[in-house]
């Protein structure tokens, strides 16, 4: 799915993201460490909690996806690091990079504790993810506040792709799809593939 025109939707009735946030848009500078451009950069956004069902569809499909941004010409691929749709993307994203020693999975991260809370099987899995990352980026060096959101604006202001998996109009996924829509992002649900 691409850039709606105005008016359309992707899966729930609009894309109104708050004046805050439209500000922001307007005014967003990349990040000048950055060593990347946006056109050939994928970021990923989506929901924690995915159903066995949601699970082995996108694994079915997110390799077929991935494949086919490759072959568009993504080689950079940032994921935020979270529990369900980050962690399947990243796991998808490793698998590529075997097949395309050119691929770079690029882990943006809120901060140090982000998996502290986690399960231990949840923290081996991330650990691993991290371990075989090609670069390891923190937004934040400590939990505060809105570091989530901080890191969510940067996998949005630069990639120009955002594939997301999006079911509800509310949370943090459905506000990270929100401001790429203002960014004029490329934005494609696979839960509107599954």
């Amino acid at each position: 799915m691409t850039q709606p025109a105005d008016g359309d939707s992707y899966s729930c009735s609009s894309l109104t993201s708050t004046s805050r946030m439209r500000e922001e848009a307007q005014g967003y500078r990349k990040e000048k460490s950055f060593p990347f451009e946006t056109d050939e950069c994928l970021s990923f956004t989506g929901h924690r909690h995915l159903t066995a069902q949601d699970v082995e569809r996108l694994d079915a499909l997110l390799p077929q996806v991935l494949e086919e941004y490759y072959q568009q010409g993504k080689r950079v691929f940032l994921s935020g690091g979270a529990l369900g749709f980050d962690t399947l993307a990243a796991q998808a994203v490793l698998a590529l990079r075997k097949k395309h020693p050119a691929v770079q999975l690029i882990m943006v991260l809120p901060c140090h504790s982000q998996a502290s809370r986690w399960s231990p099987a949840d923290r081996r899995i991330y650990q691993d993810i991290l371990a075989d990352a090609d670069r390891v980026i923190y937004v934040s060096e400590d939990y505060f506040p809105g570091c989530m959101q901080k890191r969510n604006r940067f996998l949005v202001q630069h990639a120009n792709v955002c594939l997301c998996f999006l079911l509800r109009c509310r949370g943090g996924t459905w506000t990270t799809v929100s401001y790429a829509y203002d960014l004029r992002r490329i934005i494609r649900n696979l839960a509107m593939e599954i």
